[in-house]
C-alpha cells in the first residue's frame, strides 16, 4: 500500500506530541512537513517543541513556523493545561539546533507544489496557517487530497459551553477551511472525548524503550490537569491522535456526513461549529466522526511507539 503524503499542522502540547509520535512511527504515512501554529502556547514554543520532538526521534522532516496570533484577535492560549513550555515534565533536550526559519504557509506551499501526489493536511491546532494558505494560494486546492482536522463538536464545547478550543482560538480561520470546498473530516469532541488513556495503562508504555518513556511522561503530565475535571474523564483524552488513527484505519470509526458552519460572532456562541445532518449528501461539506473503537486505536498507537522505541 502506498503511504499517505502528509503535512501536520500543530501546536504542541501534550496530545499534539503523542499524535506526532503516532504519525512518525506508523508505516501508513509519508510525513513531508510539520508546521507550527500558535494555540496551546505561543508560536515561539510550539515551533521549538515541534523541532524538539522530531529531532529527539531522529527525524529530519522540515519544520515551519506560523504567525503568533489568530487572523483577527490576540491569542488566548491553553498554557494552563499544557504548562508554559507546552511539554513540562517531559524529559527531552531543550537546546536543539533550530532549522533555517521558514513560514509555515511557505513550507506547505513548497510541499504541495513539489509533490507528485495530492497531499493530506492534518491540522491539530487552530486553523490559522491553513486558512492563510487557502486565501493566498487558492490554486493549490487541487494539490490537497483532504483536510483531516481535530476541532469542533456537533454538541457542546470545552472552552465555552458551545465551542471547542481549536475552533474558538481562530473561528475566522476555521470558517475559511470548512467553506473551502475541500473534503474535510472533522474529528471533534464527539469522538475525541471518548478516546482516553487510563492511568493504569501509563506504565505499559515505559517498557517500550525511549519512545515509551516519552509517552508515559507526557501522559503523566497531561493527566495532572485532567484529574481536576471530575468523573467524566478516567484519563486524559488524547484528542489530537484521532485524525491520524482515522487516516490509518478508517474502519475503526463511525461518522456522518453533514454541513458545518462556524459562528464568528462576538457573543457567547463564538467558535461554535453548527453541524447540520439533515440535508442531502450534496449539501454536506464535511464528514464528522462520532465514535471510535478505543482498543483498536490504542493498538495502532502501541505499534507506533514500539516502532520508534
Amino acid at each position: 500500500m502506498e503511504r499517505i503524503p502528509l503535512i501536520i499542522d500543530t501546536d504542541p502540547g501534550y496530545d499534539d506530541a503523542l499524535a506526532i509520535v503516532f504519525a512518525l512511527g506508523s508505516s501508513v504515512f509519508d510525513l513531508r512537513a510539520v508546521t507550527a501554529a500558535a494555540g496551546n502556547i505561543s508560536i515561539e514554543r510550539t515551533y521549538k517543541n515541534a523541532v524538539r520532538i522530531l529531532r529527539y526521534f531522529n527525524s529530519d522532516v522540515p519544520v515551519g513556523r506560523g504567525g503568533g496570533r489568530p487572523l483577527t484577535r490576540e491569542l488566548k492560549d491553553g498554557s494552563e493545561i499544557h504548562s508554559p513550555s507546552g511539554l513540562g515534565g517531559v524529559d527531552i533536550p531543550e537546546d536543539v539546533p533550530m532549522p533555517e526559519l521558514k513560514h509555515s504557509v511557505d513550507l506547505i506551499r513548497e510541499v504541495l507544489e513539489s509533490s507528485e501526489r495530492r497531499v493530506t493536511i492534518a491540522p491539530i491546532g487552530p486553523l490559522t496557517n491553513i486558512a492563510l494558505l487557502l486565501s493566498i494560494y487558492p490554486e493549490l486546492k487541487d494539490n490537497i487530497d483532504r483536510i483531516v482536522l481535530m476541532g469542533g463538536a456537533a454538541s457542546g464545547g470545552n472552552v465555552t459551553p458551545s465551542a471547542e478550543f481549536n475552533i474558538y482560538a481562530d473561528p475566522e480561520a476555521a470558517k475559511i477551511v470548512f467553506e473551502s470546498g475541500l473534503p474535510v473530516v472533522m474529528a471533534g469532541l464527539d469522538v475525541t472525548n471518548g478516546f482516553q488513556i487510563y492511568p493504569e495503562d501509563f506504565d505499559s508504555y515505559r517498557s517500550m524503550g525511549k519512545c515509551g518513556t516519552f509517552v508515559a511522561e507526557a501522559l503523566d503530565a497531561y493527566y495532572a490537569f485532567y484529574k481536576k475535571l471530575g468523573s467524566d474523564f478516567r484519563g486524559p483524552a488524547i484528542h489530537d491522535m484521532i485524525p491520524f488513527a482515522y487516516l490509518a484505519a478508517p474502519e475503526l470509526f463511525e461518522g456522518r456526513s453533514g454541513r458545518v458552519r462556524v459562528d464568528c460572532s462576538r457573543g457567547s456562541l463564538r467558535g461554535r461549529t453548527a453541524v447540520d445532518f439533515s440535508g442531502s449528501p450534496r449539501s454536506a461539506d464535511s464528514f464528522i466522526l462520532t465514535g471510535c473503537d478505543r482498543e483498536g486505536v490504542l493498538d495502532l498507537f502501541a505499534r507506533s511507539v514500539k516502532a520508534l522505541g
